[in-house]
């Protein structure tokens, strides 16, 4: 079967891998002039079964005015007039119950942990590297209040299997030596083991090579027009060389998928929310994060990659822009310094922001369309270096008419044809 892949980050590619593997023929379109150059390029690096969970959830928007007050708080909302903006905070708002929660939860961490094992495979069959590190997420808390009050997360981690341990000070200490310059900064933290970490941008190129080895063929700096609707069918994509055409169609676009969708009737309700990443070479050996360390204070994420450290936070709904705003990098820098002062070389950096894409409950959409020959791989939010072989391989496994190897009936854009999509 002939497949026609949109997009070319980490879903994309990590689809027409799988695709090919399976034995389609498979062609990939991206704007951009290489894989991975978008939202995939400079996330924080984290792949983290144990922290896929919904943004939306008991007691977020209480927390969200006090995020909104903070000098360096995790979230920034700049209303503009775009009405998809305001629909999807509306539907993320309905989804801030304790059961939708554990209903969102429960559709999230399936997908996370197939994919980390999907991940660990690919990594033994074709030997990729991309700075991959496999030694556990460090969640900080500074104050005890935050220790206090793991026990829902804990129950939630017991529910799903997912080892953890909880540490107080010395034992985070022992989990990230550099923490010992800092020790009266923190009381505990929540570790999980089995987390990894790596750059997306580095995997997804390499990943590119080894699918065009298989036959996939990459069409970049080819802009996307529209979907092409014929009947009950896709009948081709208009882009600026032409018009595409393949029996199958996948929109792994992003937070750009709503957008595109948009003239063949289907209300995908993905939005961008922005986040934003500093990239800083090690200085200081001994100073420097082993693996990541999550500051729960400020919602920032701290990653080895290598020689560097990705520092990456904020959640920033702001429509489309990718403006860079310095207050955002301000944040970044400090949580780094505070953490590590030995650490990074803040005086070589790179400043850097991508658009997640959201959808209001949390799991991203795979699967199917109402018009048969269309499918989605999308609206991953924060998640997408995590979730992106698991979403990759049921995207394939469903194309070839296979059972996946995971439930995926609730990940399909037909959950938001009820009352709390």
């Amino acid at each position: 079967m002939k497949v026609l892949i949109l997009g070319s980050g980490v879903i994309g590619v990590t689809s027409a891998y799988y695709l090919a593997r399976a034995g389609h023929e498979v062609t990939v379109v991206d704007r951009q002039a290489a894989p991975a150059l978008e939202t995939s390029f400079a996330n924080a690096g984290e792949v983290s079964p144990g922290y896929a969970s919904p943004w939306a959830g008991p007691g977020v928007p209480l927390k969200a005015i006090k995020w909104l007050l903070m000098k360096h708080g995790p979230l920034v909302i700049r209303p503009n007039a775009d009405p998809a903006m305001w629909s999807f905070l509306a539907k993320m708002l309905r989804n801030c119950t304790a059961e939708r929660y554990a209903v969102n939860k429960s559709r999230m961490i399936p997908l996370a942990e197939y994919s980390r094992d999907c991940l660990r495979e690919l990594r033994a069959e074709i030997g990729i590297r991309y700075d991959e590190r496999c030694q556990g997420t460090l969640q900080l808390f500074r104050k005890q209040e935050q220790l206090d009050h793991t026990g829902g997360d804990i129950a939630v981690l017991k529910q799903y299997g997912v080892p953890y341990e909880l540490l107080d000070r010395d034992g985070c200490i022992k989990a990230e030596p550099a923490l010992a310059q800092v020790k009266d900064k923190i009381v505990g933290g929540l570790r999980l083991p089995q987390d990894e970490t790596g750059d997306c941008h580095m995997f997804t190129s390499a990943l590119a090579e080894q699918a065009a080895k298989l036959g996939v063929r990459f069409r970049f700096n080819v802009s996307i027009d529209r979907i092409i609707a014929e009947g009950e069918r896709i009948a081709g994509v208009a882009t600026s060389n032409g018009i595409l055409q393949a029996d199958a169609y996948v929109v792994a676009l992003g937070s750009w998928s709503q957008q595109l969708l948009r003239n063949v009737g289907i209300a995908n309700p993905v939005y961008a929310v922005k986040g934003y990443s500093i990239t800083v070479p090690v200085r200081d050996e001994a100073g420097a994060p082993v693996s990541t360390v999550m500051d729960e204070s400020y919602k920032v994420a701290i990653t080895r990659l290598g020689t560097r450290i990705r520092v990456g936070g904020t959640a920033e709904v702001s429509g489309y822009s990718n403006t860079l705003h310095p207050a955002r990098r301000a944040t970044l820098d400090h949580s780094l310094t505070d953490l590590f002062p030995r650490g990074g070389d803040l005086s070589d950096v790179k400043f850097w922001s991508g658009l997640r894409p959201m959808t209001p409950d949390g799991p991203p959409i795979i699967g199917a369309t109402r018009y048969p020959n269309l499918h989605l791989n999308t609206g991953h939010g924060t998640l997408g270096w995590t979730m992106s072989c698991g979403s990759g391989r049921v995207l394939a496994d469903m194309l070839s008419g296979r059972k996946p190897d995971i439930d995926t009936s609730e990940l399909a854009m037909s959950r938001y044809e009820h009352r709390f999509g």
